[in-house]
C-alpha cells in the first residue's frame, strides 16, 4: 500500500487500536462558500473527526437526500468547481495532516479526465474517492489511476446487495466500504435499524476492508449505536444541518459543526 491511502487506513486502525469506531464527516465543497467549506471542514476535524469527505455538488443528486441538496444548490450557485473541490482537499488536510477524500458521482470525473482527477486529487493529499454511482464493472479505467497515484476507491453497499454482489464491490474497492445503512437517500432519521448491523455483518464475511455506515446517523446516541458493529460511522447531514442553520453566520456555523463533531466523537467511543 502506497500513497496517500495508507493515511486513510493508518486512521482507521488507530479507531481500531482504541477499541473505538472512526468518525467521517461529510460536507460539500463550496458551501456555504468555498473559503466558508474549507473551514467547516478543519473546524469538524478540530472537533474529534478522524476523516472528512468532501462532497463534489451536483445538478442531479441522486443519493442526496434534501439538506444536502439545498447545500449543493447554494455551491453550485455560487460557482463551485472542481478546482474548488480540490482546493478544499488541499487546505484541509495540510491544516491537519488528516485523511480527505473526494465524494462525487461518476460524470464530473470522467467529464474532467479520469487520469488528470486521480492525479491532482493525489497532488492535493486527498486519500481516495467515493463513487456511489460508478458499478463495479465500469470502474477498472478509475482504479488503475486511482492506484497508480495511491488513491483509495470506496464503493457503496446498500442492504439490497446480495452476497455475491457484496464479494465482487468489495473485492474491487480499498480503503474502506460504504455501507449505506438502508435503502433510500441521506438524511438524519429517528433510528439507523438493524438492517445496517445485518449489512455490515453480510459484508464483513467477503472482505477484510474496514466496513463504514452512513445515512441516517445525526447525534452521539446514534453514532454510539453504530459504532458497535461498523468500523467508521459516517455523519453527513447533520453537519450540513447545523452550517444551514447558522443563516449565513458562518463564526455560529462552525462552532456548530465543531460542537457536533465533538458530540458524535464521544459517542463513537462508547461502542460496549
Amino acid at each position: 500500500m502506497s500513497g496517500n491511502i495508507q493515511l486513510l487506513s493508518d486512521a482507521l486502525a488507530a479507531a481500531r487500536a482504541e477499541d473505538r469506531s472512526a468518525l467521517i464527516a461529510y460536507l460539500p465543497a463550496g458551501f456555504p462558500t468555498v473559503d466558508g467549506g474549507i473551514e467547516a471542514a478543519k473546524a469538524v476535524f478540530d472537533g474529534g473527526a478522524d476523516i472528512v469527505e468532501i462532497g463534489l455538488p451536483h445538478s442531479d443528486p441522486v443519493l442526496d437526500g434534501p439538506v444536502i441538496q439545498t447545500a449543493d444548490d447554494i455551491a453550485l450557485r455560487g460557482g463551485v468547481k472542481i478546482a474548488d473541490v480540490l482546493r478544499t482537499v488541499r487546505e484541509a488536510h495540510a491544516a491537519t495532516g488528516k485523511p480527505v477524500l473526494v465524494m462525487t458521482y461518476w460524470n464530473p470525473v470522467d467529464r474532467y479526465g479520469v487520469e488528470r482527477f486521480a492525479a491532482e486529487l493525489a497532488e492535493a493529499g486527498g486519500a481516495g474517492c467515493i463513487l456511489p454511482d460508478l458499478p463495479v464493472q465500469e470502474s477498472a479505467t478509475w482504479r488503475e489511476h486511482a492506484a497508480k497515484h495511491g488513491l483509495a476507491t470506496v464503493f457503496v453497499v446498500a442492504p439490497s446487495s446480495k452476497d455475491a454482489r457484496l464479494a465482487e464491490i468489495t473485492a474491487a474497492g480499498s480503503g474502506f466500504v460504504y455501507a449505506a445503512s438502508l435503502m433510500g437517500v441521506t438524511g438524519t432519521r429517528a433510528s439507523v435499524g438493524a438492517e445496517a448491523q445485518d449489512l455490515v455483518r453480510r459484508t464483513k464475511a467477503t472482505t477484510g476492508l474496514p466496513v463504514c455506515v452512513g445515512l441516517g446517523v445525526s447525534n452521539a446516541e446514534q453514532a454510539a449505536e453504530v459504532a458497535r458493529f461498523a468500523d467508521g460511522v459516517i455523519v453527513g447531514s447533520a453537519f450540513v444541518k447545523r452550517l444551514l442553520a447558522a443563516d449565513g453566520d458562518l463564526a455560529a456555523g462552525l462552532a456548530g459543526v465543531r460542537a457536533l463533531a465533538g458530540e458524535l466523537a464521544e459517542g463513537v467511543r462508547k461502542r460496549s
